[in-house]
């Protein structure tokens, strides 16, 4: 049996918009820090090791993203079926989905980290990698490659965590992998005492260990705390993977990881769009972009905190509060996006100096399409907050179908046929346009889609098919 304290908070009781925040608030700041992490590691890289060296991490950088794109759907997929298990207080239905969760993360990661390694050279002679980089990107990806079961390993804790109602713990060993990351970056790279110099494999030396050490330490306390999802004594049975489950996550996981992998390609359409306007305009659309990533991000952390919040409360058949769940997500959205958005605003040339120099002609035409964008993100951020509701009973399919109308039918098109007429601005408005459309199509569903009856567990755990306990939370 579990101790009391071992116990995640419930996500079923108590005032909806302050639990919510504060499940929201972890997972933010572990976006920051994940974020942080990548620039300053860019920092040693690209002041010591120069031009080269960083675009071979940027090339990594890509293929790692793609490779957890891959596997965020099914993260996410995750996610929501440990939170309607634990909603319906039924511990075992979210030990099975744990169970063949973790051995399904880790032979991908593993076959992933065997295909990577093996074809690191073709890879990125794919990706036209500049032979002054090569050098770079091959050594720092082959250690990446070793370093992927960790990491997709602690993706999946930390969405399993969160899943059932705790994003406290995941944001902690987050900071401690990111401090072990920040710490050896320079010891490896340049080396000191008894260590030796590595070179840029030393800063993906630095990610191994930093992932690795942090998800052993994750596992030891959550195995100290005696963990309700914790895999013990009959239940590590449930390690032999339930098809029924597998089917579940990559059926409903593979449409949530395609919404990353389309915003991230609808991304780089524009960006080849941009670069058609020479360099000034590309310098201020790149320092923008820098700017909108940390914009972006109470979104995402609202987002997927609604997902885990409202996936509880759907296990626990309890629809009243999913739509409190809803209204309270997007209040928050617009308090925190928004007030980053104004906050943008009123720095003007002061934001754009952190990235462009000052007395740089491209200064005026970032603020230019800063003030057409910007604020578009408060609209990215309602959408998402909508996703977030109507995924977490399993409608999947209707987001990313909504995204790729907004981001593909609707963006590019406008901007390229309007480009004769409006020059760049028409990449510009194509922004405010498509994030319009978006949220209509999102709301539409929201309010008159039959979301309500999908489904994400498979039938033999589906809470639905139960009788509602009452009783307490008991392993």
């Amino acid at each position: 049996m579990a101790s009391q304290n071992a116990t995640p908070p419930s996500l079923t009781e108590g005032p909806i918009g302050r639990r919510l925040l504060l499940f929201s608030l972890p997972i933010l700041a572990s976006n920051i820090l994940q974020s942080l992490n990548g620039s300053i590691n860019a920092f040693w890289i690209g002041h010591y090791f120069g031009e080269a060296a960083l675009l071979a991490t940027g090339n990594v950088t890509l293929i790692l993203f793609l490779a957890l794109s891959a596997v965020f759907g099914i993260g996410m997929a995750c996610t929501i079926m440990v939170g309607q298990a634990m909603g319906a207080r039924d511990i075992p239905a979210a030990q099975r989905v744990v169970g063949t969760g973790a051995v399904f993360f880790l032979a991908v990661a593993s076959l992933f980290s065997l295909i990577g390694d093996l074809g690191v050279d073709t890879i990125l002679r794919t990706l036209e990698t500049p032979t002054t980089s090569l050098p770079y990107a091959h050594d720092y990806l082959r250690v990446i490659f070793i370093a992927m079961p960790a990491m997709f390993f602690f993706t999946f804790l930390m969405m399993t965590l969160r899943g059932a109602g705790d994003a406290k713990t995941p944001f902690m060993f987050m900071l401690l992998s990111v401090l072990l990351d920040i710490v050896l970056n320079p010891l490896l790279m340049f080396g000191w005492g008894p260590i030796p110099a590595m070179g840029i494999t030393g800063s993906a030396t630095a990610t191994l260990i930093g992932q690795s050490f942090s998800v052993l330490a994750l596992m030891v306390t959550l195995y100290h705390r005696r963990h309700p999802l914790c895999l013990r004594g009959q239940a590590l049975a449930y390690l032999t993977p339930d098809p029924a489950i597998i089917k579940a996550l990559v059926g409903k996981g593979l449409p949530m990881g395609l919404q990353m992998i389309g915003i991230s390609s609808s991304a780089i359409f524009m960006m080849r769009l941009v670069n058609t306007y020479g360099t000034d305009v590309g310098a201020a659309y790149n320092a923008a972009v820098q700017l909108w990533t940390y914009v972006q991000m109470p979104a995402m952390a609202i987002g997927a905190a609604v997902s885990a919040m409202a996936a509880q409360n759907v296990g626990a058949r309890q629809w009243h509060r999913i739509t409190e769940i809803a209204r309270s997500g997007l209040v928050i959205n617009l308090i925190l996006t928004g007030s980053l958005v104004v906050l943008i605003y009123l720095a003007g040339s002061w934001a754009m100096r952190l990235f462009l120099p000052a007395g740089s002609p491209a200064i005026g035409v970032a603020l230019h399409l800063n003030g057409i964008v910007l604020w578009t993100f408060v609209l990215f951020g309602l959408t998402f907050i909508l996703f977030g509701i109507v995924r977490a009973t399993g409608a999947v399919w209707p987001p990313l179908i909504i995204l790729v109308i907004a981001m593909w039918l609707v963006r590019p098109p406008f901007a390229i046929l309007l480009q004769p007429y409006w020059g760049a601005d028409a990449v510009w408005w194509s922004f405010p346009v498509g994030s319009v459309i978006a949220l209509a199509l999102a709301w539409s569903y929201y309010r008159w889609g039959r979301w309500r009856s999908a489904h994400m567990l498979p039938s033999s755990l589906d809470p639905a098919s139960a009788p509602k306990p009452t009783g307490p939370l008991e392993t």
